[in-house]
């Protein structure tokens, strides 16, 4: 912990900025340097209480009850004022992630914007059921549904893609009328305060979005899950943690969901076309450095084609560049933390010991500047494993992959369905039946074929398994963050 740093990062709560006085702290920590640029300040569980009790009171107030013309309106000036403040959101990922400004500007600050235009589309066209129902006495009755707001929601988001997972869950959730306290994770805690002066700009009343910094376990992670006045929880993060945030919940029984791990399959048949089936899964191993919940860690490769594309995966990460954020032929940036990347080389570490042939990579770069002290991890590529390894079953998140051959395509289903998670998997294919076929066999929420990260945010999004329990996305999102009410009129 430092006392020097060049600002700080405060909770937002009530339409206010919260002074941090002689309060709890902690360091904002940039991953590509490993140096402190800001201080954090702790919410307490009375700050957090507060805030709860903020969210509550602007619904009683009349937010829920607005027109849904108004909150559009407000998400829609949201969304302008995100691109024209997108630099500072820039900056803001930058520091949190040290992810590339190419990706930043490309991906997780581009989709900000995007998801709250397209939530604002969405609630503005949503209707709902309506029935004539013939009853036994020959009159009829009219059953129609009218859906309200769930209420206070607690929106957890990961560190991964902050802003992105962040608006993702906040633009509908306001869409539908619902009041947010909002708890980043400890690790970038920069997009959400800054989008607090966004939302107050365009209007949003007071307390309607809340945001509390903290940690998990005796922090405000668990003040926020734990306090009797949240009527649902959002969360995206690990499998151990989803679970905990479950039991939280259900002494309360509040509805949750939970986008969580994968350990994401990919399968390549030997009819592809060798180069975009590369190109397509060096996507899918090294974006954001394997920092994606959607990322393919498995590859199965038919045997007639393995040495080719093997040989091309390891050019594709030799070709990797490891720099500075801000250069804009960087392609890859760091792990987001000292910790992480110890449980990213402890796995490696595990893959070597279990046999694995390291293709490439397999450890911390030298990179000969200030970048030494950050957290990087060299790209890495290997075969030898088996599903029977723990490297092969359990989620890594980094910028790593097995590599396995298989024979038939019975086989190649058998190995991609093997595992406890059921997130996301691609399916390479130039045969169109094999392609439809295959994809509606996998065990996941997303099933790609040809593509990856490919998305409509109209569609459903989620796993099974322990990859996560809901769907987000499109009419998901308005029926997770509604609570319907039958209407039965006898005419």
């Amino acid at each position: 912990m430092t006392d020097d740093a060049s600002q700080w990062i405060r909770n937002y709560v009530d339409g206010s900025f919260v002074d941090p006085g002689w309060g709890l702290s902690f360091d904002a920590v940039d991953p590509s340097t490993g140096h402190v640029y800001a201080r954090v300040h702790e919410a307490d569980r009375d700050l957090v209480d507060r805030a709860v009790t903020s969210a509550r009171r602007a619904l009683d107030d009349g937010w829920a009850d607005r027109p849904v013309a108004d909150r559009v309106g407000i998400l829609r000036r949201a969304a302008d004022l995100i691109e024209e403040r997108f630099d500072e959101f820039i900056a803001a990922e930058l520091a949190d992630t040290g992810k590339p400004i190419t990706q930043a500007r490309s991906l997780d600050v581009a989709r900000a914007p995007a998801n709250f235009r397209a939530f604002a589309d969405m609630v503005a066209a949503a209707g709902e059921q309506s029935f004539t129902t013939e009853t036994a006495d020959g009159g009829r009755a009219l059953n129609y549904t009218v859906r309200k707001p769930l209420g206070v929601v607690a929106v957890i988001v990961p560190w991964n893609l902050p802003l992105l997972l962040l608006t993702w869950k906040v633009a509908p959730a306001l869409a539908c009328g619902n009041a947010v306290v909002v708890k980043p994770s400890e690790d970038t805690p920069g997009s959400a305060s800054l989008l607090a002066e966004v939302l107050e700009q365009a209007g949003l009343p007071r307390g309607v979005y809340n945001v509390v910094h903290g940690f998990g376990a005796g922090s405000a992670g668990e003040f926020l899950t734990s306090h009797p006045k949240i009527d649902g929880v959002t969360f995206t993060g690990s499998s151990a943690t989803g679970s905990h945030v479950m039991k939280t919940v259900a002494p309360r029984v509040r509805p949750v969901s939970l986008e969580l791990g994968g350990k994401n399959a990919a399968i390549v048949f030997d009819d592809v076309d060798v180069d975009e089936a590369v190109n397509g899964l060096s996507r899918s191993i090294f974006t954001n450095t394997g920092q994606v919940c959607l990322c393919t860690e498995r590859v199965y490769i038919q045997k007639n084609v393995f040495d080719d594309v093997v040989a091309g995966l390891v050019d594709a990460a030799n070709a990797l560049t490891l720099g500075v954020p801000t250069d804009p032929g960087t392609t890859t940036g760091p792990l987001i933390s000292a910790k992480h990347r110890d449980k990213v080389q402890a796995c490696l570490d595990l893959a070597v010991s279990e046999g694995a042939d390291v293709l490439v990579g397999g450890g911390a770069p030298t990179l000969g500047t200030e970048l030494d002290s950050g957290f990087w991890m060299q790209p890495t590529l290997w075969t030898g494993l088996t599903n029977a390894d723990r490297t092969m079953r359990e989620e890594i998140f980094g910028p790593v992959a097995g590599l396995v051959p298989f024979d038939t395509e019975d086989e190649a289903i058998a190995l991609a369905n093997d595992t406890e998670y059921g997130l996301a998997s691609a399916v390479w294919t130039n045969d169109l039946r094999r392609g439809h076929r295959v994809a509606g066999r996998m065990n996941v929420g997303l099933s790609w074929v040809n593509t990856w990260y490919l998305r409509d945010l109209r569609s459903p999004f989620g796993g099974v398994g322990l990859s996560g329990i809901g769907r987000e996305g499109g009419e998901s999102s308005l029926h997770f963050y509604t609570e319907p009410t039958n209407v039965c009129v006898r005419l």
